[in-house]
């Protein structure tokens, strides 16, 4: 990738994470990369797909912008590699390794500008567009779906009690469809009930 640049400085810089507790520069590329792969994906998903509405238009988009897939994306590049950091772990964190594939994006677009970054999305992105990946699905509104597919009915969450301090609590969660349930654990309501969800789903499907 750093031959692509005619300031390679930029590419370096995309690549050198944050030291000693201080902000690095890709931080910031970063934070541009993410809106020029949303443009490029979101053009892609527009002129590919004409007749699909919004909201199919929006699954494909964060499945194609999820954290996997940029993880990915970056392996493919050997961003991995060329990573610069101290802690080897990090060249293998997806979490990292996204951020990177957007700051070098950022980046390549400071020093080409926008169609330099669509010749090299383009090749990469298109056959991914086409396998048409899914985006990871939130488990109540999968558990949603399934109860109505198979129920005709909602999901019923109920609240059974709450461990832990005020600082640190620990909520459970029921989740009930038809004859079946489920109990979910989390620091929050809104966790119990997504793994309440999981479960449940686990439970019919396993």
């Amino acid at each position: 990738m750093r031959d692509l640049f005619k300031n390679p400085k930029l590419f370096d810089e995309a690549i050198q994470l944050a030291r000693g507790g201080k902000a690095a520069a890709y931080e910031r590329l970063e934070f541009l990369g993410d809106r020029v792969l949303g443009l490029v994906v979101a053009e892609m998903l527009y002129t590919t797909y004409p007749k699909e509405k919004e909201g199919a238009l929006a699954k494909r988009f964060v499945a194609l912008t999820r954290e996997g897939t940029l993880a990915d994306v970056a392996h493919l590049w050997r961003l991995n590699k060329q990573v610069k950091t101290t802690d080897s772990e990090l060249r293998e964190n997806d979490s990292v390794l996204a951020d990177v594939c957007e700051a070098v994006l950022g980046a390549l677009y400071l020093d080409q500008g926008l169609d330099a970054v669509k010749k090299v999305m383009l090749p990469v992105w298109t056959p991914l567009m086409e396998s048409n990946i899914q985006a990871p699905q939130d488990p109540k509104s999968a558990c949603q779906e399934w109860a109505q597919e198979r129920y005709k009915c909602l999901p019923i969450y109920k609240t059974l009690g709450q461990i832990g301090t005020d600082h640190s609590p620990v909520f459970k969660v029921q989740v009930q469809v038809a004859n079946m349930s489920a109990i979910g654990f989390g620091q929050n309501k809104k966790a119990a009930e997504k793994e309440a969800a999981q479960n449940l789903l686990e439970q019919y499907h396993g």
